[in-house]
């Protein structure tokens, strides 16, 4: 968001009023970009004025800009061209409202949420996301049910940043969604919660379909840091996919489990550079002795970061 100054040095805004009412759409389009840039509340009216302008450009040119500011105004005119003609004048409006920041436009946000139209309730779902708003959760819960996975995705980004214990269980449900993009969404949102039930939840979805579900599940179960989910964690260690696996390093790494140590040493020779790594890395976290001897092995490793990783881990062990 544009912190605002003293609007001085881009002409007078009568002066730019008059440009915007130019026959040429050219000069309508330039007159709102000198308006974004004069960074004043005194541009919204005129900006909000110029997303109606017959000309699709200055349209554009005008939701972009809007971007640039906050407050309920802003909000009313970047709704009001969500369902504009041009699909990229309605994609602006929309990345333009996913900045707004001011929990007061959650008034006039709110009772979008129920749309016609699915890109209008993915759009409005988005910009809630950051307010933060309490009001919002039902609404979003509510979308959690809609018949769109974009809606249902967004829907779960809004229930994420909550942070509300008591949407728990409405994140773990989202996590065996239909859609891969939701359950992905959950999935990583469950971080919020450390505890039981959110680090099954995870555990579960490492036997997702998908490998990007997979892989944040992973990455969840160490940020939630429960290690009673230890054993699919370390079975993950054997996914098909290498990203998967390197999440699972990190995260047994995280929660410092040292029966984990056996699983997480072959990694130390793998033909990827980045699981030797993350392999050192994990070993060097947990800190257990047993894994000395073969960190000692790779100290002379082909790859300079791993070789720093696996003398830090050294470190770290010769110090407990």
């Amino acid at each position: 968001m544009t912190t605002f100054e003293p609007f001085e040095g881009f002409g007078d805004l009568d002066e730019i009023c008059e440009q915007l009412q130019s026959p040429d759409p050219s000069v309508r389009r330039l007159a709102v970009i000198e308006l974004a840039e004069t960074s004043t509340d005194e541009a919204v009216p005129l900006l909000a004025r110029a997303v109606g302008d017959a000309n699709a450009g200055v349209r554009l040119q005008a939701a972009r800009a809007l971007g640039d500011f906050d407050g309920v105004d802003v909000a009313k005119a970047l709704t009001g061209i969500l369902v504009d003609s041009e699909a990229g004048v309605a994609q602006a409006a929309a990345d333009s409202l996913a900045e707004l920041r001011d929990p007061a436009t959650s008034v006039i946000l709110l009772p979008l949420v129920t749309h016609p139209s699915s890109f209008v309730r993915a759009a409005i779902l988005c910009a809630m996301k950051a307010l933060q708003v309490g009001a919002s959760l039902g609404p979003a819960i509510a979308a959690l049910g809609d018949s769109d996975p974009a809606v249902r995705t967004q829907a779960v980004g809004v229930v994420g940043y909550l942070k509300l214990v008591e949407a728990l269980p409405s994140l773990i449900h989202a996590t065996k969604d239909g859609h891969p993009d939701v359950r992905l969404a959950a999935v990583d949102a469950l971080s919020f919660a450390r505890n039981e039930a959110a680090a099954q939840a995870a555990a579960d979805a490492l036997s997702d379909p998908e490998w990007q579900v997979r892989a944040v599940a992973a990455e969840t179960i160490g940020r939630i840091g429960q290690a009673s989910v230890t054993t699919p964690l370390t079975v993950a260690l054997n996914d098909s996919y290498w990203q998967v696996r390197q999440k699972a390093l990190q995260s047994l790494g995280k929660l410092r489990l040292r029966g984990a140590v056996r699983a997480i040493i072959p990694f130390l020779e793998d033909e990827l550079p980045s699981l030797r790594k993350d392999a050192a890395a994990a070993l060097g976290e947990i800190a257990d002795r047993s894994a000395r001897d073969a960190l000692v092995a790779r100290a002379r490793d082909g790859d300079p970061d791993v070789r720093k990783t696996v003398s830090w881990a050294l470190q770290r062990i010769e110090a407990r």
